[in-house]
């Protein structure tokens, strides 16, 4: 190990890290070709990330076919969200106790089948039941495709292997809402879900073929089979709370509404108590120690606010131009589509680039290149753009996220041990899945509170006497009543043009405001980006300096 990290190596003999050190083994290799096994497990994880964002669309069909509010229908989402949240943080204590492979067929089946039932679901109380049930399957698929990608391939590969991953985890969210849209006006809302059942199975089949543990993970399985029941309430009530306070804030006005304090205080009180909790004691259930490394921290962080870009603007644009420029759901997700195929493109470039490159000056180009895309956007974004101009706007935007998932998650596994594998995989992807919950509430808090902010200001700035202002009215009126509307209802009805003018220009604002946050966050990133420790690229994954 390389001069430099031996203060993580020392925290290992801690509670909850391992009382004994595990056996060396000889390089291992799987039975199968690795590029198999990633394709088997990027569809697990592909299908699993596809259904947090495909049932957006169709929640007013729901609501309609199963006699209930398009309020209470949104519980489809968080009910998923929830439990998926919970699960992704334990997901490397359930590997390590019951195998790897046997957890991540588990999840599978639980997936699937719940798939079926959503479906079949005869009643908004059953339909979140099993999308509880369907996203605790589907929160450890995603960090075990992971953890299955960083050991089996060599070092030299992992970049590679990751690539074909992030595809998964930003193409999916991005074609999401298109392909249900699609499924939902074509066929049902049923179907969004069915579509589950022959990937699934097909994967789990594949899965049992293929799959096979490496020796360190079978030497430590079974080894904290005592389950933390005390760790689980606090993560499942600090998640939990949390997680429906950022998806209801808004809806409610925040610490306006008395059920959104009390969820901040019960989420606060949950995850400080579980970090106390799981710091001391042995069989931790999320393995707390880890972020004892500051690289590892550092990295995380990186995760949660590339989560958080990625779907702020994933929702920011199709917002803008669905609500004030009058595009259709396809048509915003056209505008789209052109990101995800750029992505696409990218991601196996910067596979090749990692294991050439150091990984944190990727990580360093990726939020340089984001920060000047979101800026770009302040100064392109208006009511005059073209579909033409929004779909290159896009590009520009999604061109840094390129850079930043493989070597963010390349560099999270720097100093770790090989058995650690899985526990990283499930932090660092709960990080991402907080992220993505936290830039979607952001986007609608922002974008409603600074119209409000900037319809005051505007409204401050036009003075009814002025001669602009009468002029405008006047014309208004003039044009009206020449169509055949008497001049009293001309006068009334060109002031609610004017008025309504003034409401979309102020939230156009408050989307311009949006991408001003964001690329500061970049900013902020690119500087923090050089904090990160040196790797060797095409090396062993212990830092090299």
């Amino acid at each position: 190990m390389a001069h430099g990290d031996s203060d993580f190596g020392d925290s290992l003999s801690l509670p909850g890290a391992g009382e004994m050190a595990l056996p060396s083994f000889s390089v291992w290799q799987p039975s199968f070709n690795p590029w198999l096994i990633a394709v088997v497990v990027a569809m697990a994880a592909f299908m699993e990330v596809l259904d947090t964002s495909i049932a957006n669309v169709a929640l007013p069909y729901m609501a309609g076919s199963l006699g209930a509010s398009n309020d209470e229908s949104t519980w489809v989402l968080t009910s998923y969200l929830v439990s998926n949240a919970v699960v992704l943080p334990i997901s490397g204590w359930f590997a390590n106790s019951l195998g790897r492979k046997r957890f991540f067929m588990t999840c599978l089946i639980v997936f699937t089948v719940s798939s079926l039932l959503c479906g079949l679901a005869p009643s908004l109380g059953a339909i979140i039941l099993f999308r509880v049930l369907q996203g605790a399957g589907g929160g450890g698929l995603q960090p075990m495709a992971q953890a299955i990608l960083a050991d089996t391939f060599p070092p030299e590969k992992r970049g590679l292997a990751f690539a074909l991953y992030g595809v998964t985890a930003i193409i999916a969210p991005t074609i999401g809402p298109t392909l249900g849209g699609w499924i939902t006006d074509d066929y049902s809302w049923r179907w969004i879900f069915f579509i589950n059942l022959p990937v699934g199975i097909l994967t789990l089949i594949l899965v049992l073929r293929m799959v096979e543990d490496p020796p360190w993970a079978k030497t430590s399985r079974g080894a904290g089979i005592k389950f933390d029941f005390v760790g689980f309430a606090l993560l499942t009530l600090g998640v939990g709370t949390l997680q429906i306070m950022l998806d209801k804030g808004q809806e409610d006005d925040w610490f306006g509404s008395h059920f959104i304090l009390t969820l901040a205080i019960l989420a606060a009180t949950g995850l400080i108590s579980l970090v106390i909790w799981e710091w001391f004691y042995k069989r931790p259930i999320v393995d707390v120690h880890l972020f004892k490394n500051g690289n590892f921290a550092g990295t995380n962080a990186m995760m949660f606010v590339l989560g958080l870009m990625l779907f702020a603007a994933l929702v920011v644009m199709p917002l803008f131009l669905q609500t004030l420029m009058g595009y259709t759901a396809e048509s915003a997700g056209l505008v789209l589509s052109g990101g995800g195929l750029l992505l696409l493109f990218l991601m196996p470039i910067v596979g090749v680039l990692s294991s050439k490159v150091q990984a944190k000056y990727l990580v360093a180009f990726g939020w340089l290149t984001l920060a000047i895309g979101m800026w770009i956007s302040t100064q392109r974004l208006d009511l005059q753009i073209s579909f033409a101009s929004a779909s290159v706007l896009r590009l520009i935007q999604v061109f840094g996220l390129g850079f930043l998932f493989v070597p963010i998650n390349l560099s999270s596994y720097v100093g770790m041990p090989a058995e650690k594998s899985n526990s990283v995989a499930g932090l660092i992807n709960f990080m991402r899945n907080m992220g993505s919950s936290v830039g979607t509430s952001m986007v609608t808090t922002i974008v409603a509170r600074r119209a409000q902010f900037h319809q005051t200001r505007l409204i401050e700035s036009l003075s009814p006497g002025a001669s602009t202002v009468q002029e405008a009215l006047a014309g208004l009126a003039h044009h009206l009543a020449a169509s055949g509307i008497d001049a009293a209802g001309a006068a009334m009805r060109a002031y609610a043009l004017v008025y309504r003018a003034l409401i979309v220009q102020a939230t156009t604002l408050a989307y311009v405001d949006v991408f001003f946050v964001l690329a500061v966050g970049a900013g902020i990133m690119f500087l923090a980006s050089f904090a990160l420790r040196n790797n060797e690229p095409g090396g062993p994954r212990v830092a090299m300096e």
